[in-house]
């Protein structure tokens, strides 16, 4: 497979008569745009805003993330979920780069959903508060799951997808500023002076332990709790084959963003042919029950080492209940033979002192810490909030509380905020943003 990614960089975002991009300059009809989001009856309440690097703006609660882009052939970006399922990997897409749409409900949250600043000290917890977003403050009459801690927020999500998908359009007829070229050739057919590197497969452990359909990623848009471990094209994860989901603690969530730029493939790819033989992705998935989960682990081994891999990374994305899986795999691929590494944030408490992981094993000794998910964040009040920030409190969300005896309310009257990191959307960057280093004591 050969995928071409023309890139447009981003440098500023405005609202105009019409929707462009020119000299580095995104300009949307807000109209227009809002009105081909309102095509779907479910959408209630709707408005775009502009959240740019600097911006006195929190955002909350954050449910999605997705990069503006365009295929040159007219596929849908997300086959078998905004389009007709067709094979995704090969060939040219066109990408609005240092640039996100971000979904943001009105009012209510869940457990799935998170926090991004502009600017001030809560900018560095997560990617998106580096970049230039379009940001749709939207609501729904799905009133059903409005005061449920588990929200699908399917009319949400696929609003954003959709709109990454109208934004991008701009971009289709113009001349990219660079091309990033993926052209990997088949596992079995490699060059001599290939086949002499260390053979390394990447597994993926997307989110996917809702037994009930709606919440988990999707693999063209297939529910993957519904899969077992199989073998992908990394060009397919970058091509839009899987779209995030709605569930698990929203530090440790994959958005859609991250699947279409996921930094581990991209750090692979460029060392493949000259450290390592880069075989491709083992698209795995987490489970509920223990019997689930020994069988992905024999699936992902069996799958390493029929393959010939000398070596694999595996990131997961979750923590708690899915360390198990992550675990799990990374034994029985040691079992197996093929030296692994592990790419994983950890729940150590508030204080630091608990231990990391659910379950562990001596055999996981190289392990990637993304971080701690219990860790303590204070931030002061912000001149702007898109959304609702009462929602971090009220509705669940997974490091925030209405109150705590000690710390009181996670949203303070004068708007300022304690919470959990595992509040901050997708702050812990497991697929490889994560700016965080390790300190002995």
């Amino acid at each position: 497979m050969r995928l071409e990614i023309g890139n447009f960089y981003v440098k500023d975002i405005k609202f105009g008569d019409r929707l462009s991009f020119d000299d580095g300059v995104l300009t949307i009809n807000k109209e227009e745009a809002l009105n081909y989001i309102r095509e779907d009856e479910r959408i209630t309440e709707a408005e775009l805003y502009i959240a740019k690097p600097g911006d006195k703006i929190r955002m909350c609660p954050v449910k999605e993330a997705i990069e503006p882009r365009v295929r040159l052939d007219g596929r849908g970006l997300f086959p078998g979920y905004t389009s007709e399922l067709a094979q995704a990997g090969d060939g040219t897409l066109h990408a609005l780069k240092n640039c996100s749409v971000l979904v943001v409900g009105r009012h209510w949250g869940g457990f799935q959903d998170g926090i991004i600043d502009m600017s001030g000290e809560g900018q560095k917890y997560t990617y998106f508060g580096y970049l230039n977003n379009i940001v749709l403050v939207a609501d729904t009459n799905e009133d059903f799951e409005k005061h449920e801690q588990q929200k699908k927020n399917d009319a949400l999500r696929r609003a954003g997808h959709k709109l990454a998908e109208f934004i991008g359009q701009c971009v289709k007829e113009l001349t990219p500023e660079d091309t990033e070229v993926y052209d990997l050739e088949a596992m079995i057919k490699r060059s001599p002076e290939i086949e002499k590197l260390p053979s390394v497969v990447y597994v993926m452990q997307p989110q996917s332990q809702m037994e009930n359909l709606g919440y988990n990623d999707l693999a063209y848009g297939w529910d993957m709790n519904r899969m077992l471990p199989t073998v992908m094209h990394p060009n397919e994860v970058l091509d839009g084959a899987i779209v995030s989901g709605s569930f698990m603690p929203v530090s440790s969530k994959w958005s859609t963003y991250d699947f279409q730029n996921t930094p581990n493939i991209k750090a692979l790819y460029r060392e493949h042919g000259k450290t390592i033989n880069f075989l491709g992705v083992i698209m795995s998935n987490l489970n509920v029950a223990l019997d689930q989960k020994e069988r992905a682990a024999l699936y992902v081994a069996q799958i390493a080492k029929t393959l010939g891999a000398d070596g694999a990374v595996v990131a997961e994305e979750g923590y708690g209940n899915p360390d198990a899986d992550f675990v799990g795999c990374l034994v029985a691929l040691e079992d197996a033979g093929v030296k692994t590494i592990g790419v994983t944030n950890e729940c150590t408490g508030r204080n630091g002192t608990s231990q990391p992981l659910v379950t562990l094993d001596e055999k996981c000794d190289a392990i990637v810490s993304c971080g701690n998910v219990s860790e303590l964040i204070e931030l002061p009040p912000m001149e702007t909030v898109l959304g609702e920030l009462q929602s971090l409190a009220r509705d669940g969300l997974s490091g925030g509380w209405a109150g705590d005896e000690i710390l009181g309310p996670s949203v303070r009257e004068d708007g300022s905020v304690i919470m959990e990191n595992n509040s901050m959307f997708c702050g812990d960057q497991v697929v490889g943003w994560s700016p965080k280093t390790m300190k002995e004591f």
